[in-house]
């Protein structure tokens, strides 16, 4: 009971700092790639000791939210690039009701991005989509990133990317169909028929039927 206690401080403290350094890396307009400032710099900006500011940067470089490059200093990693989400994953998503539910999510997650971005997207980005796909070989994972791209909504993209990195995880990235199903799909998005783009998506790319 002690221990509890003794450990609800210093615990409070480390939360503290972290969104102390989130508040300030938001303030500060830093991105995926920029450099931090130095131990000694964060303990002075923050009003915290400099052993309080390197253990959380420890556990943030852990989770791979930073990394340290030797003689250079610490940067920012891009969240998609660390595998807390593959750690994760090793342990809800052996439930196979959750794999079920993933699935479901990411289709409804992929509909409602091709809504959006038939009705937001350029004429120019369209066709540029266009021309990538009929340029190169793909995967399905690769054009669905390309398409959620062109998304205007930023959250649901990136919800959707996170999603999409736990549908890796559960061996569940789908196999790129036929080639052709692909093309005529940009091009329903390009008429705007949203009705038809996604009921083509729905039973020739996802091969799921959507009648009633």
């Amino acid at each position: 009971m002690n221990d509890l206690k003794k450990s609800t401080p210093s615990t409070k403290l480390y939360l503290e700092i972290v969104e102390k350094l989130r508040e300030m890396i938001e303030s500060d307009g830093l991105v995926s790639g920029d450099k931090i400032p130095s131990e000694r710099e964060l303990s002075e900006r923050l009003h915290v000791g400099r052993s309080s500011i390197r253990e959380a940067l420890r556990a943030l470089e852990l989770l791979g939210l930073i990394e340290t490059r030797r003689g250079e200093g610490t940067f920012i990693r891009d969240y998609q690039d660390h595998n807390l989400i593959q750690l994760l994953g090793t342990f809800f998503l052996q439930d196979p009701k959750v794999k079920l539910d993933l699935a479901e999510t990411k289709e409804y997650l992929e509909t409602n991005c091709i809504q959006i971005v038939i009705s937001s997207a350029t004429e120019q980005e369209l066709q540029h989509f266009l021309n990538w796909a009929t340029e190169q070989a793909f995967s399905d994972d690769e054009f669905f990133t390309k398409l959620v791209a062109l998304n205007s909504n930023y959250l649901m993209a990136r919800i959707w990317t996170i999603v999409n990195s736990y549908a890796r995880a559960a061996n569940q990235v789908s196999e790129a169909i036929e080639y052709d199903s692909y093309i005529r799909f940009v091009h329903l998005m390009i008429e705007r028929n949203t009705n038809q783009a996604i009921s083509h998506y729905l039973k020739n790319i996802r091969k799921i039927s959507n009648d009633e």
